[in-house]
């Protein structure tokens, strides 16, 4: 087993990697920086001054909608019981992280932070969320078209804010974001 350590301690201490090792999980880290390596240095967020104004506001408004996704169908589920609701939105809160990140990458505040659920600094996505409660609160038929609407509607923003994306960590995100409304579109759709 030491052998065997040296052995790693040795190869990785003298390899070209620059990134930190954790041996196997054992809490031993090692730079792998090797001799005449420079230190690596800390990476810096970038600026807001780097995205253009349609990817600032992009950025705003996709966390929001993604944020009104989640705050119906949860709604929908504790109304109506129905596991799809329940399914899609635990990957909605996956999509509010993903462009969370993004806002706080480039230092753009997050207008959802301390709003529960419902509440919207966006008025048109609070009279959207408004509308759309009162449209699934019918039926469970009509929960489940509210789904279908709020997925299109999505996919329909983020085809637009792609087309003026100019950073590709955030044509990324929103990639990802689009492949998974098309999925919550075909599950509601059944």
């Amino acid at each position: 087993m030491r052998s065997i350590l040296y052995w790693c301690n040795y190869t990785l201490r003298y390899s070209r990697a620059s990134i930190p090792v954790n041996y196997w999980g054992m809490g031993v880290t090692q730079t792998g920086r090797g001799p005449g390596r420079p230190t690596p240095q800390p990476v810096t967020a970038p600026s807001t001054a780097a995205l253009s104004a349609d990817e600032i506001a992009g950025l705003v408004f996709m966390v929001e909608e993604e944020k009104l996704a989640h705050d119906v169908y949860v709604q929908m589920y504790e109304l109506w019981g129905v596991r799809t609701f329940s399914n899609i939105s635990s990957s909605e809160s996956k999509h509010m992280d993903a462009v969370r990140t993004l806002l706080s990458r480039y230092g753009i505040d997050d207008p959802t932070v301390g709003n529960g659920v419902g509440v919207f600094e966006n008025a048109d996505l609070q009279a959207l969320y408004n509308e759309l409660i009162d449209m699934g609160s019918q039926s469970v038929s009509a929960a489940l078209q509210v789904g279908v609407l709020i997925e299109e509607t999505d996919i329909a923003d983020l085809e637009v804010h792609i087309a003026e994306l100019e950073h590709d960590d955030i044509a990324r995100v929103y990639a990802s974001l689009l492949r998974g409304s098309q999925n919550h579109l075909r599950a509601f759709s059944r």
